[in-house]
């Protein structure tokens, strides 16, 4: 069993189940007691942690990561070393989404509008991490998180290095090979263009459905890297823009200076592009394969260019029959310089011999691209202490605890891979448990930014068979979630109760919007008439000890200038002066002298206790 489940990190996280294994480390689910957010926590692998070499990757990771801050780029929270659990570890944001790969899986051939919309958010990111010095090196759909809005964040710059301090990859196999540069397989160093070249490839697959370069084993594809002359994208899928493929072809550029050297020149294209879907670049790209033929300077946009999509079709449809008889007058050329390819193909064995001893190393010998595979077990409906030592091919992981009515506590109720999956040993099998018949009462989860599918089908409300009856209302949660609930969170539910909830309509678009004005400091009679002026219902109140005058706004609920609706009540603190204290005596009467005594302070009896309204209420 994994010992960081179920444990508290630091006095702070609650470790909830593993999510993910890299090359140096877990990814575990957990939560954040002291702000109340879920987030995920990447802890360095127990065989590293002797390791100092490991450590210091490790530690320049997270201080790498910690100076990226960008919408499009995971966030790093924190960055520790716990000595009671021996473990380093660095808390980030938790994606709730699909990786860029299984999108592309699901959807195939992307069409332009959404590989450049994708693109330009991979390319924000490079954009802002290569100015603060970081190379990510490891470019790659499995690494691009797509979230329910359709925004991009970039994850895992878990092998990025400080551009500054010069270090080239002689020694360390970085990256996807499908994804990877030449120079990064060379071992050569690596700047932000191998990022570029990378993103490049990316786009390659969104637009074609497949990597430009393939092959039997990961050494065959590295060197054809090395060698370049992809095909042009538009020879597997010819509805791609000519002004897509130049950037395409561009950023995958074999030679350097033939390259984009910046992200943010990438992006410009991209969005000039975007605005003129028929613009046409100027690039022409050496080693690039066959690709449509292209000026040295930009082509203009002028009223003879082919307006509509026939016109268009039928030019690109000559383009590429000229294209095509250029290839071939450049394949007889070739043939007449043989020692030229002599010599060219000697230096290449050099470098292929090379790349070949660099990939053994990287896969420790791992030259078999077909490993020994084993069937997956059927697991569901038997007990795990039963099982948790028979089956030495697998890592059985307990990620889940359900409520089962009919699985007594400690069956498995369910597994992933499913029984008769065909995987290689040490595979993971993540394991749902049973905890049992669910117990008569339990507390209201937490339904808030859920759909309403999300909310019915949660565990402790299918536990209890609670019912759900459904209120729709405007509000500032995003459409179609749980606003609220009734019981809220945490309170008591009992099985078979009914729990009401609130779905957001979105904010009320027919209600009219104003800036809050500033009431800190006035009393309070003259904030109730500014408010009533500006539209806004009588505001709640409590009293405060405050150093303010009495009868003085001390705070408000909503910050000054903050559009809100006209049907918003702002709550304020309001002072009753400053807090008693008691001062000891400044004389100590005499012992002689009788006690001085007064008698106790009454109410007057015109005055009544008024009793505030609850914030809550």
């Amino acid at each position: 069993m994994d010992k960081y489940i179920g444990r508290l990190l630091d006095n702070r996280y609650e470790i909830l189940e593993s999510i993910g294994t890299g090359g140096m480390a877990v990814v575990y689910k957990a939560r954040c007691h002291r702000l109340n957010r879920l987030v995920a926590i990447k802890i360095l692998k127990d065989d590293y942690l002797e390791d100092e070499d490991f450590r210091r990757r490790f530690h320049t990771e997270s201080q790498a990561v910690a100076m990226l801050s960008h919408p499009n780029i995971v966030s790093v929270y924190d960055v520790s070393t716990s000595v009671s659990m021996e473990a380093d570890y660095i808390v980030m944001e938790l994606i709730e989404g699909i990786t860029l790969k299984q999108y592309m899986e699901k959807k195939g051939c992307l069409n332009w509008k959404e590989t450049l919309h994708f693109a330009m958010q991979i390319a924000k990111a490079l954009e802002h991490a290569h100015s603060r010095g970081v190379v990510h090196r490891d470019i790659k759909p499995h690494n691009v998180m797509v979230l329910k809005n359709g925004s991009a964040k970039v994850a895992d710059f878990g092998i990025a290095r400080m551009m500054s301090k010069g270090d080239t990859l002689t020694k360390e196999a970085l990256g996807s090979v499908h994804y990877i540069s030449p120079e990064q397989a060379k071992g050569g160093r690596v700047d932000n263009r191998s990022d570029i070249y990378s993103l490049g490839v990316v786009m390659y697959e969104m637009m074609s459905g497949r990597p430009p370069y393939e092959g039997d084993s990961p050494v065959a594809v590295a060197i054809q890297h090395i060698n370049g002359g992809a095909i042009a994208p538009s020879a597997l899928n010819p509805n791609i823009p000519a002004g897509m493929e130049q950037i395409i072809m561009k950023a995958m550029a074999h030679d350097l200076k033939d390259r984009y050297e910046t992200a943010t020149q990438m992006l410009a294209d991209m969005e000039e592009f975007r605005q003129n879907p028929a613009m046409v670049f100027g690039y022409k790209v050496p080693e690039a394969g066959p690709m449509r033929h292209t000026p040295k300077t930009p082509i203009p946009f002028n009223p003879d260019t082919p307006k509509t999509a026939a016109e268009r079709m039928e030019q690109r449809q000559k383009a590429r029959q000229n294209n095509h008889k250029q290839a071939q007058k450049r394949k007889q050329e070739s043939r007449g310089s043989r020692a030229a390819t002599a010599a060219i193909i000697a230096c290449s064995m050099v470098a292929i011999l090379a790349i070949v001893l660099f990939l053994i190393f990287w896969l420790n010998g791992g030259m078999d691209t077909k490993p020994r595979t084993v069937e997956v077990p059927l697991l569901a409906g038997k007990s795990f202490d039963i099982i948790e030592n028979k089956y030495d091919d697998f890592v059985l992981e307990k990620s889940t605890y359900l409520y089962d009515a009919e699985l007594e506590e400690g069956y498995i109720i369910e597994q992933n891979p499913a029984a008769g999956t065909h995987v290689v040993p040490g595979t993971k099998i993540y394991l749902t448990l049973s905890k049992g018949p669910a117990p008569e009462e339990l507390t209201m989860p937490n339904l808030t930014g859920l759909t309403e599918s999300e909310a019915r089908n949660h565990p402790d409300i299918k536990a209890l068979s609670i019912e759900i009856e459904v209120y729709r209302e405007n509000g500032d949660t995003p459409k179609d979630r749980v606003i609220r609930s009734e019981p809220a969170y945490s309170e008591p539910i009992t099985a078979g109760q009914t729990v009401k909830i609130w779905i957001s309509l979105g904010p009320d678009e027919t209600v009219e919007k104003k800036g809050m004005p500033n009431l800190v400091g006035q009393d309070l009679e003259k904030a109730i008439t500014i408010l009533q002026t500006y539209g806004f219902p009588e505001p709640e109140y409590e009293l405060v000890f405050s150093i303010l005058p009495e009868g003085k706004v001390v705070t408000q609920s909503i910050e000054k200038n903050k559009k809100v609706p006209l049907t918003t009540v702002v709550k304020l603190e309001v002072s009753k002066g400053p807090e008693p204290t008691t001062e000891p005596p400044t004389t100590v009467p005499e012992p002689t002298d009788p006690p001085t005594t007064q008698p106790p302070e009454k109410p007057d009896p015109t005055e009544e206790e008024i009793i505030f309204p609850d914030d809550g209420e």
